[in-house]
């Protein structure tokens, strides 16, 4: 099985794939994430992932021959108003303050690059998250656990943030930032075989 090169650091994104089996290196593309204004929430991850992925592709493309090249991009949208990560403690308790009680939508675009056919596959995953009633002893407390740092939204849904959501409507991989179901759809349109 070919590795795939993902085109993010994200520790969440890697465990997935590890998780199938699919061999992968790891090359982030450090793009400024500049969004057209004229996208709507549901586009812009799809817009960064494949940004992300072009990048890479330009970037390796000079040196050698480029096989798979797999990008990712989550944003929390609640709203109308795009949630990214928070800078700061203070950001990140504001965040948690507007979602607790309430339902906001995590969006999770992929982009797929075959070079062997020099072809793209995209997907666009979407998810909605309610959290529970939380009172500022709990967001306060959520905070000092350090799960907010370089988290879309200021939570990983994989920790301790798991004691205050109540519901999700979707998958758990694609609140995690790689839905697995639209991931597999991309590789078997591909022709990558992940079934051995």
């Amino acid at each position: 099985m070919d590795p795939i090169i993902l085109a993010s650091s994200s520790p969440r994104r890697q465990e997935i794939l590890q998780r199938l089996n699919i061999p992968f290196i790891v090359h982030p593309s450090n793009i400024e994430e500049t969004v057209p204004p004229t996208l709507s929430p549901k586009e812009i991850p799809e817009h960064l992932a494949c940004c992300k992925v072009n990048a890479v592709v330009r970037q390796l493309g000079l040196t050698q021959e480029i096989g798979w090249v797999l990008g990712a991009d989550t944003v929390i949208c609640s709203g109308g108003k795009i949630y990214g990560k928070p800078k700061n403690r203070e950001e990140a308790f504001a965040m948690l303050k507007k979602f607790q009680g309430h339902t906001h939508e995590v969006i999770t675009g992929l982009v797929l690059y075959n070079g062997n056919i020099h072809d793209i596959t995209t997907r666009t995953n979407v998810n909605k998250v309610t959290f529970n009633t939380m009172s500022d002893e709990e967001i306060a407390w959520y905070i000092s656990t350090g799960e907010w740092h370089d988290a879309a939204g200021s939570y990983r849904i994989q920790g301790f943030a798991s004691c205050f959501i109540k519901k999700i409507s979707g998958s758990e991989s694609g609140v995690m930032g790689l839905p697995i179901f639209e991931l597999y759809d991309m590789l078997r349109e591909q022709g990558y075989r992940i079934l051995r």
